[in-house]
């Protein structure tokens, strides 16, 4: 008798077993085709780098990006190789760009404004710039106080919205938002990020939101950041 239940338990957990393995891999395909949906976000489209390889535009419009804001810039002196081809080929598909700079909260704000503005064109036509604000972007090995935080990071938005004739948008990150509260002292646009479920960590509305980073779409090779707009 004992015999026959042990043999009936290991059964069930098998079972038990299959089901997990069958709902975490429903689970992992669904994240890679989940977008929010349009009836309630209308406009959305996609962030991307040089990082994602070569890009068929004519692939990524189709699945229905809207716009793509396009890495430019990070710190001082990294520059997107792929920026100015990918400007030009998501425009010849009727698509909106914008272009992001990754913030380095240590480096120089004059340095970094002059980095950024080399790269992207003076044109009237672009979304406004993202600045992409998170701790881990830093080349110091602590991260500044909140003065000097603060006032390079104005110096750097003074320069490059001059340059860009229009606000920046500010993509602060969750851990960086806990660390300074940037969403409540500076008075800009705010991008956030969270996979699946709307974020409510800015502790004000935002325009913008990374609603996942493991959508998969024809036409780049890996996972890519999807971006829906408030309406």
């Amino acid at each position: 008798m004992a015999r026959k239940q042990n043999k009936g338990r290991r059964r069930l957990l098998a079972v038990l077993l299959l089901i997990v393995l069958i709902g975490a891999g429903l689970a992992w395909w669904k994240a890679q085709i989940w977008m929010p949906a349009r009836e309630s976000y209308p406009v959305q489209g996609v962030w991307l780098s040089d990082d994602d390889g070569t890009v068929d535009w004519r692939m990524v419009r189709a699945e229905g990006a809207d716009f793509a804001y396009l890495t430019a810039s990070e710190g001082t002196s990294v520059r997107d190789a792929s920026f100015s081809d990918g400007l030009d080929s998501a425009r010849a598909r009727g698509m909106q760009v914008g272009a992001v700079h990754v913030y380095d909260l240590c480096a120089p704000a004059d340095a970094q404004a002059a980095n950024f503005v080399t790269v992207v064109p003076r044109d009237k036509d672009l979304l406004p710039p993202a600045i992409v604000l998170d701790v881990s972007s830093r080349t110091c090995p602590e991260v500044p106080g909140e003065a000097q935080m603060q006032s390079e990071l104005t110096t750097f938005l003074n320069q490059v919205e001059k340059h860009a004739e229009k606000p920046v948008i500010l993509m602060i990150s969750r851990a960086l938002e806990k660390e300074y509260h940037l969403a409540a002292l500076i008075d800009r646009n705010i991008w956030v990020t969270q996979d699946f479920i709307e974020p409510t960590y800015a502790g004000r509305p935002w325009v913008m939101w990374t609603a996942s980073d493991r959508l998969r779409l024809d036409g780049v090779a890996g996972p890519v950041y999807w971006v829906v707009v408030q309406p």
